[in-house]
């Protein structure tokens, strides 16, 4: 039988949300200004539809105006980024993100780089990533952003411990590890290449596993007591009695539920937490442009 804490994602950031929501009010009262966040879809892939739609209705409820730009998937990649220009000069717009992925005929890194690094809420813009590097005040990708505060509302103060990073991507490794190294960890980036990473995982305090492999990491990769972070979100095949195969993360749960101290399933775990942290970017970005220190607990 498990001792496992299962960390409810879905609670915390449904808690976010709310301080989120007080602090728009404060801020509208203060300043006359509605927060803003636009977002940008370009094409009709069905998972970036859903994502948005589930952003602009947050965005609605937490007090905020949505600018919503759909795009067909033959604009180019200069009216994309006209477009994108337009959001920086627009005064209503605090925040900029660009629904990934993008066609093939556009490069993601041009529109990117384009948007206005202060507007840039969801912390790609390699100024964000450099500031992030080097300890300095940066917006952070949501979903490592989300993944520190679930391991902070858990354990504390997370100085000294020993932290592996499963995946090296832009978006969640690397910011991953640079926030755990901010925090006084003692970190290692494991990844396809890495020798035996049953043996590095299983050093771990702290393991976040954002590789894209369903149910790669077992229990025995685990060191007990361990803190487990599961970023995948892995739909499986479907069975012969459902129509939709079962969302796994990259870590075996059940499994991994014998050998951990705590744990984020999935889904209920990350998952919520980007879209809350989505929020807090764009409240802090219009913050910061307004000249007013944002409030201290989001």
């Amino acid at each position: 039988m498990s001792n496992a804490v299962i960390i409810d994602g879905k609670a915390f950031a449904a808690q976010l949300r709310l301080r989120v929501a007080a602090a728009v009010e404060n801020f509208i009262a203060l300043t006359a200004h509605k927060p803003g966040l636009a977002v940008v879809l370009v094409g009709d892939d069905p998972a970036s539809q859903v994502y948005v739609g589930s952003k602009k209705k947050a965005t609605v409820e937490a007090g905020m105006n949505s600018f919503e730009h759909r795009l067909p998937a033959s604009v180019s990649q200069d009216e994309l980024i006209a477009l994108v220009e337009t959001l920086n000069a627009d005064a209503a717009v605090d925040g900029i993100l660009v629904q990934l992925p993008l066609p093939q005929h556009i490069d993601d890194k041009a529109v990117i780089a384009a948007i206005d690094p202060g507007k840039d809420v969801d912390g790609f813009h390699v100024v964000n990533a450099g500031r992030l590097a080097v300890g300095e005040e940066a917006f952070v990708p949501c979903t490592p952003l989300g993944c520190l505060m679930l391991l902070k509302d858990h354990m504390g103060d997370l100085s000294g411990k020993n932290a592996v990073v499963i995946g090296r991507s832009n978006i969640v490794g690397k910011p991953m590890a640079q926030l755990l190294l901010a925090e006084n960890c003692t970190v290692t980036i494991a990844h396809s290449r890495t020798q035996d990473l049953p043996d590095v995982v299983r050093r771990a305090d702290i393991v976040v596993a954002a590789v894209g492999r369903a149910e790669m990491v077992t229990g025995d990769y685990l060191k007990p007591g361990a803190v487990v972070i599961d970023v995948g979100i892995n739909r499986l095949e479907p069975e012969a009695d459902q129509s939709k195969g079962r969302l796994v993360g990259d870590v075996a749960f059940d499994d991994a539920l014998r050998h951990a101290g705590a744990i984020t399933p999935v889904p209920g775990g990350v998952g919520p937490m980007t879209i809350a942290c989505l929020l807090r970017n764009t409240l802090v970005a219009a913050h910061r442009r307004a000249g007013v220190a944002a409030p201290e607990g989001i």
